[in-house]
């Protein structure tokens, strides 16, 4: 009975993996073309102590590809400890305060630029990404092509040596999978900020980030989990390695386990019942994957079924993530080591998120 029920959970998550891949494979590759550029953009990026970062995304955005009259970046100061200053910009580029006015300040740094913002798209990214030369150039084509309002694409970790940073690229590659699996199979529910577009007009028609002000965090999910339920024909997903942000990985176990609680705090506040189902799916595997451990330490379980259930598991995530490192063209590394230890981590993180609080740039949140 007690292999049955721990059996019955295992297939569940295999079956919602193996759907996620499914959802991969269904997704159609980005075709760069010959195109006019049309849409105008504001960038838009929310900041906060980030006096190292900021000039080497400020670089990457003065080498893009796109003609300057239709872009502007806007940086917002979120209450910075450090003086920053732009000596030279490539685009028309403007550096203001944020305006706070809920429990989310990153929610209320891109509205402050929203407000002030004088071009048609809204594109976000991070201060500690760096973005590539035909990063515009490539949602400007996908805009024009599909007819859409809201466009996400692909995030990847800057490649660092070493078993942290081996554990958050595969982590990462995993999230990414499930974001472009979930877009695969018409299931949307789950994208990254620091590579997020959507029109000035369709961000307004949504009323902006109304009803999650609360949540520190969720400036991507929340909205477009909100614009799915609206109108989901006019969101879509570009697959382009073109459009590929890069963004640095945490320096240690404590920020890393912080930054994944941040995160995980948001799926209590999904709307989507699929983005939902998936959270308390993976959860259960991964509980499952560690009952069965102790219970085979314990020599409750039969030794060939744990093996069983762990080369399963093993093998239906690694085939998700491999899919996605392939097409980052990501280096995997410590594979083994990871997939044993993250269960623990995940189930961690997921119960905490539900009880405790994240540190954030210097400031503590609870859920």
């Amino acid at each position: 009975m007690l292999e049955l029920i721990l059996g019955t959970v295992f297939l569940i998550y295999i079956l919602f993996i193996g759907q996620l891949i499914y959802g991969c494979n269904r997704m159609k590759r980005f075709s760069k073309k010959e195109f006019t550029p049309k849409t105008s953009f504001t960038i838009v990026v929310p900041f906060r102590n980030e006096k190292e970062n900021l000039p080497n995304l400020l670089h990457s955005i003065s080498l893009l590809h796109y003609p300057k009259e239709l872009v502007e970046v806007i940086l917002v100061d979120d209450d910075s400890e450090e003086v920053f200053g732009v000596q030279y910009s490539v685009f028309s580029l403007k550096v203001i305060k944020n305006e706070r006015k809920s429990n989310s300040p990153k929610k209320d740094a891109i509205e402050t630029a929203i407000q002030v913002a004088k071009n048609d798209w809204i594109i976000t990214t991070d201060a500690d990404c760096l973005v590539q030369k035909n990063w515009l150039t490539s949602f400007d084509q996908y805009i024009q092509e599909n007819g859409v309002e809201m466009v996400a694409s692909g995030v990847c970790y800057v490649p660092k040596s070493g078993f942290l940073s081996a554990f958050q690229n595969l982590d990462f590659l995993s999230l990414q999978g499930a974001t472009i699996g979930s877009f695969g199979i018409n299931q949307p529910f789950m994208c990254n900020g620091a590579n997020f577009a959507y029109s000035k007009p369709f961000f307004k028609e949504l009323n902006g980030f109304q009803g999650n002000e609360t949540i520190a965090s969720g400036d991507d999910v929340f909205l477009l989990q909100k614009a799915v339920s609206v109108a989901p024909k006019k969101v879509g997903f570009l697959l382009a390695k073109e459009s590929i942000v890069a963004t640095k990985p945490v320096a240690t176990w404590n920020e890393l386990f912080q930054q994944r609680v941040r995160w995980a705090s948001k799926s209590t506040g999904y709307s989507s019942v699929y983005g939902k189902l998936l959270a308390l799916v993976v959860f259960g595997g991964n509980l499952v994957w560690i009952i069965s451990f102790l219970l085979w330490l314990t020599n409750v379980l039969d030794q060939n079924i744990f093996m069983l259930f762990v080369a399963l598991k093993f093998l239906i995530d690694f085939i998700l993530i491999y899919k996605t490192a392939n097409f980052f063209e990501s280096k995997l590394q410590y594979v083994l080591a990871s997939s044993l230890l993250y269960p623990f981590f995940s189930v961690s993180v997921a119960v905490y998120s539900l009880f405790g609080k994240y540190n954030w740039k210097g400031r503590n949140f609870r859920k």
